[in-house]
């Protein structure tokens, strides 16, 4: 039996998933931890995902080497690497805000301000996106940059360690806000807005094609893939196809979609992200989004199962209490110095009450940057640590008012990844492999349509709006 492996390189964790190269059927799987982080500073030592790639690796056991691998891994983060590989200090990671004012300071370097940014690399500088970094490590660390080799994403230092290789995919190179989806290249004049004095072209990873071979894996033969974002992963792991909707809650938030033309938003909502398969992936990403409840429940004294049981108790619009979620900064909307805010308190408010405005504000704040993605006339999937969450499937069908799909496989960026490095085996496309792995099925949540969805959502814009001014 051939396997390949797919690997999930988190904020919070490595997952490793070991598959059945022709049907795609899971063999094994391992995982391993990360060091916590807490923005405005959100940074980690790279070498610490490597040492918990090779424990999760080490867990799985596959029963015999791996034919091909691919790594999937947070997008956005900074990794700057030496001439022996290592890196030069800790990656910023992409919840990191330290870079809130070198955004703002981008942003105005370039005449045509948003627009211009959005024609130029489909997106529009925030503190998250590697550019807005690689800025704050010339202001702060300008001695770091000087010295720095190579300029790489998570995902591309991962694959170098195995394969001694710079290189990336063009998906998660489209999260940096230096290389063009439309183009289909790096943009070295925005670079040099960080930097007139440093040679970009020679620190940048190569950026293969979908199907491309970054190298081998010495200590197993296996081919390495191009690897790519953690988004692009899951929606080769949801076998996404164009006009499905994707809502992502874990730690952070993300609503996507599969296009076949990029996309262009000069307000900074969404960005015109490439897919690791040729199309786009047009993203709008939220930093708030489990953290919000797992912090509430813990202000409650109750653990997951007696949060959503009280999610449930009370009725759609908690009372007329509402949660702005914005606990640690926000990025969607674009308010990096951003607290949560609470509105509608009584002194009759119940914890049930208090549980449910949590859920509806964090399902609410998401589904505000979702409606920037357009009418989508396709599936619904809900991914991400809520979708264990029997309050946050309700909710979510609920106040999106369309049924919503939960898919059968749990760690859909590990599968993402492992559909990649087949397809590199295999010589196929992606949908085959999808097809042939019956990767998108799952359990289907109907909304209940007495739930007035439009008024909830109203309510939270509403709160939403005033916390802005």
């Amino acid at each position: 039996m051939a396997l390949v492996v797919g690997v999930d390189s988190s904020t919070t964790a490595c997952k490793v998933q070991v598959r059945d190269l022709e049907t795609g059927a899971v063999q094994s799987s391992g995982g391993a931890p990360h060091s916590t982080t807490t923005p405005p500073k959100s940074e980690q030592d790279p070498r610490e995902w490597e040492e918990a790639f090779h424990k999760a690796f080490a867990q799985a056991r596959p029963a015999t080497d791996p034919v091909a691998v691919a790594f999937a891994a947070q997008q956005h983060g900074l990794v700057v690497a030496g001439t022996d590989g290592d890196p030069l200090r800790p990656a910023k990671l992409w919840n990191d805000t330290e870079a809130a004012p070198d955004a703002d300071e981008l942003l105005e370097a370039l005449p045509g301000g948003a627009h211009a940014w959005a024609t130029a690399c489909g997106s529009v500088p925030l503190a998250s996106f590697t550019i807005s970094k690689l800025r704050w490590l010339q202001r702060c660390e300008p001695d770091v940059l000087q010295q720095a080799i190579a300029v790489l994403l998570p995902h591309d230092w991962l694959s170098s360690r195995l394969t001694g290789r710079h290189t990336t995919d063009r998906g998660d190179a489209s999260g940096t806000g230096y290389w063009s989806p439309r183009e289909g290249c790096y943009r070295l004049d925005l670079l040099e807005l960080v930097a007139a004095h440093i040679e970009w072209d020679a620190r940048l990873p190569r950026v293969l094609g979908p199907d491309a071979v970054a190298g081998e894996w010495p200590a197993t033969g296996a081919l390495v893939a191009p690897g790519t974002g953690d988004n692009m992963a899951a929606a080769l792991g949801l076998g996404l196809r164009p006009g499905d909707l994707v809502l992502s809650l874990g730690t952070s938030g993300t609503a996507y979609t599969v296009s076949d033309e990029p996309t262009e938003d000069p307000t900074g909502t969404v960005a015109g992200f490439a897919d690791a398969t040729g199309r786009f992936l047009p993203l709008v990403c939220t930093l708030n989004a489990t953290k919000v409840t797992e912090a509430v429940a813990r202000l409650l004294g109750v653990d997951h199962e007696h949060f959503d049981q009280l999610a449930l108790e009370a009725p759609p619009g908690a009372g007329g209490l509402v949660l702005v979620p914005h606990f640690d900064g926000e990025r969607t909307p674009n308010r990096p110095g951003a607290t949560g805010t609470l509105r509608g308190l009584r002194s009759d408010t119940t914890p049930a009450q208090l549980a449910r405005a949590a859920v509806e504000g964090v399902v609410c704040n998401l589904l505000e940057g979702a409606d920037a993605l357009g009418t989508q006339h396709g599936r619904v999937f809900l991914v991400g640590g809520a979708a264990n969450s029997s309050a946050y499937r309700r909710i979510v069908a609920d106040l999106i008012g369309r049924p919503v799909v939960v898919p059968s496989e749990p760690q859909p960026v590990a599968a993402g990844a492992a559909v990649q490095a087949a397809v590199v085996r295999l010589g196929e496309d992606f949908a085959a492999v999808s097809e042939a792995w019956g990767l998108g099925r799952g359990a289907v949540i109907e909304p209940d349509q007495r739930v007035d969805h439009a008024g909830v959502r109203a309510a939270y814009e509403a709160a939403a709006e005033c916390e802005r001014h």
